[in-house]
């Protein structure tokens, strides 16, 4: 009786321990929603870099992106490619050095989420 009432406890601990735990989807790349777009942006098309009134704050890593960027010359269309442009983008970004709204990485192949 008291052993089961240990072990009754002790999952109980368990459980209100484990309920306060990250899940596993909630590690890097959880700010991209589906359809990979970020506060109502799609994140891939055609892009062009601002120095004011972005879309998106962008900053650029070099571990734990939250995506991998490939520029691209033609069709845009799968997640983390872009093209850049110079007018009529789907995309504006400005660059910045703290407090991005999204971390990339660029590659030259497998774009998108890490």
């Amino acid at each position: 009786m008291i052993a089961s009432l240990r072990w009754a406890a002790l999952l109980i601990l368990v459980t209100l321990l484990g309920a306060g735990l990250p899940r596993a989807g909630a590690a890097a790349g959880t700010k991209i929603g589906p359809g990979c777009t970020l506060k109502g942006h799609k994140l891939y098309g055609k892009v062009k870099i601002v120095t004011a009134f972005p879309d998106l704050k962008v900053q650029i890593a070099n571990a734990f992106p939250d995506l991998k960027v490939q520029i691209v010359d033609a069709f845009p269309d799968k997640c983390g490619q872009w093209k850049m442009v110079d007018a009529f983008p789907d995309l504006k970004i400005q660059m910045v050095d703290a407090f991005p709204d999204l971390k990339i990485q660029y590659v030259n192949a497998f774009p998108g989420l890490p």
